[in-house]
């Protein structure tokens, strides 16, 4: 079957979900273009700032579609086959993700602006709102941890290529270091007025381009310069990564974070619009498996089983509860009109889904016995880059280039992630400890950024000598931590929406996509504190891959959070009714 019969079936199912069922998410939450958002009632032109929707879509999308809608789709197709993978990323997007995104968003601006975790506060109890704070902060936790250390393997080793040539890491390494130095080199222009945006962006996109073209040639290549084991390399590059999220978490937003921010979407349309555009021009054919089983062993004989694993593994890309911390902390403070929200919340998950996809195409060209799906456990980085790079290939674009345009990509969108997580994190910290000023900055950040450090520090070893991959044994744990957050997110929209509205179409809306997502990540935070029997094989390498802190410990904790949230909601349900908040414009009933 071509790739190209695949894309545009889910090209037209997302297009037609956003021309229906999003109209139909509009009516039933009555949003009103003629209602003042709290970016126009609020404005301080600090954070509450009204900005045109293509503008907020274009930052929206860059901070939520990070690594995730690569790693997991990568992942899960290559486990389970790529019509699981596909089915779950169209209908997760659609009925679940979407929604979760929208109701966020919208929840956030019918309450000020305010975080979820407020709204949830309002609704349900105090001891809820800090329940779910902490929750968030352990999600952040697991996400820096996944995120930089999949990042930082992107820096290390070498990568042939099918025309002999060769992708150096520590030229990627070279080409990341130029392109942070890049945009603070643009905040200085833009910030003392020294050219126009317009301008900005014409002379420092292509340097952007010679930064990956010319790291090839200047390699950072830290074990070599340093004769340092790939173990304590990955430790180097591991540390310096976290050191750049405190760094990049204190500094003024516009020295570093807007203008590479605004790098950084050009990154995710080009990456876009070359996927496409092979996949079209380039006459690929699936090569492989559809579908794998519904229990599929690992290299160590160990089951996979597909329910509950797949919405775990694809969390980014269907459904993840991260973006309802973008949605109801930053983008909630410049949504121009209710209105905006369908494009905003709705469609820019819809685009993320698009990019997942595109991901998932990668494995799709793949045969089941190529090198690059290592036996079950490829490394999803180089697999997407070596695939951006085919479909570039087409167009004639050198492979040496685009495949290190794909890993520079790759790392970019997790620089975002890593920059707002630090931040989020600090912030949560500060609501926590009640400390303001540079003591709870300082506190916050280096809490954020260091207790990760514990995780990364303690790179496992396998019995043949070779680093362990931390982000794989904690990736796990990160979709399980991710869905929950979702779930507890559509927790608190639910009791919003019933305890004020009554509104019957809650259930079937909000209500059931809440209960499958919690299902399903308590089920698999269940399978982590009490996982089946070992196999030899895995027994071996569970030993030597002993982590400072275990899995199913971190994994109780998350569940009893999510037990405790749960006990608060039904508790709020089951209680009087209160009387609807008299900010908080009318909702339809049916």
């Amino acid at each position: 079957m071509s790739m190209l019969v695949v894309v545009l079936f889910s090209a037209i199912c997302l297009i037609t979900a956003y021309y229906t069922y999003g109209p139909l998410l509009v009516r039933l939450l009555h949003l009103d273009p003629n209602v003042d958002t709290p970016a126009t009632t609020m404005r301080d032109d600090v954070d509450y700032v009204p900005i045109e929707s293509k503008f907020l879509l274009s930052q929206h999308f860059s901070a939520i579609a990070a690594a995730g809608p690569i790693v997991g789709p990568i992942l899960a197709g290559v486990t389970f086959g790529w019509v699981p993978a596909l089915i779950w990323i169209l209908v997760g997007s659609i009925f679940i993700g979407g929604v979760h995104d929208f109701t966020a968003l919208v929840a956030s601006i019918r309450h000020k602006a305010r975080s979820i975790a407020e709204v949830v506060r309002d609704h349900m109890s105090p001891r809820s709102y800090v329940l779910f704070l902490s929750f968030v902060w352990m999600a952040l936790i697991y996400i820096i941890v996944a995120f930089t250390d999949v990042t930082a393997s992107s820096f290390l080793g070498n990568q042939p290529l099918e025309n002999d040539a060769v992708v150096l890491g520590g030229g990627i390494a070279t080409s990341s270091l130029l392109y942070l130095l890049i945009p603070i080199i643009m905040g200085l222009v833009l910030r003392y007025k020294l050219m126009t945006v317009n301008v900005a962006t014409v002379v420092f996109l292509p340097l952007v381009a010679l930064s990956i073209w010319g790291g090839q040639y200047i390699p950072f290549d830290v074990g070599q310069i340093f004769n340092l084991s790939p173990a304590s390399a990955q430790r180097f590059w591991n540390v310096s990564l976290l050191a750049y999220c405190l760094i990049a978490s204190v500094i003024p937003m516009w020295l570093l974070l807007q203008p590479r921010g605004h790098l950084g979407g050009y990154f995710l349309y080009a990456v876009l619009l070359a996927g496409g555009l092979g996949i079209v021009f380039g006459g690929k054919t699936i090569e492989y498996d559809a579908f794998r089983g519904f229990d599929v062993p690992d290299a160590d004989g160990m089951p996979r089983p597909l329910v509950p694993l797949l919405f775990i593994t694809i969390a980014c890309g269907a459904c993840s509860g991260f973006h309802s911390i973008i949605a109801s902390g930053t983008t909630s403070k410049q949504l121009r009109k209710e209105t905006d929200a369908r494009l905003v919340g709705y469609g820019a998950m819809l685009m993320e889904a698009m990019v997942a996809i595109i991901s998932l195409c990668c494995v799709m060209m793949l045969k089941p016995t190529d090198p690059l799906i290592n036996g079950g456990t490829p490394k999803p980085n180089f697999l997407y880059a070596i695939g951006i790079g085919n479909f570039m290939g087409l167009l004639g674009i050198p492979q040496t280039f685009a495949v290190s345009f794909g890993l520079m990509a790759f790392t970019t969108f997790v620089y975002d992630t890593l920059d707002v997580c630090t931040r989020l994190g600090r912030y949560i910290i500060q609501e926590l400890t009640g400390l303001s000023g540079s003591a709870g900055k300082w506190l916050g950040t280096i809490l954020t950024a260091g207790v990760p450090l514990i995780f990364l520090l303690g790179q496992p070893i396998a019995p043949n000598g070779k680093p362990v991959a931390i982000w794989l044994i904690y990736w796990n744990l990160f979709g399980a931590s991710n869905q929950l957050l979702a779930a507890l997110t559509l927790l608190g929209v639910s009791v919003w929406l019933w305890r004020t509205y009554r509104a019957a179409w809650v259930i079937p809306v909000v209500g059931v996509p809440c209960v499958l997502m919690y299902t399903m990540s308590m089920w698999a935070l269940l399978r982590m504190i009490w996982p089946p029997p070992l196999t030899a094989a895995a027994a071996a390498k569970a030993a030597a891959s002993q982590t400072v802190v275990p899995v199913p410990v971190v994994a109780s904790v998350l569940a009893i959070l999510g037990v405790l949230i749960l006990v608060e909601a039904l508790i709020a349900v089951l209680g009087p009714l209160p009387k609807p908040p008299a900010e908080e414009p009318r909702l339809a009933t049916a």
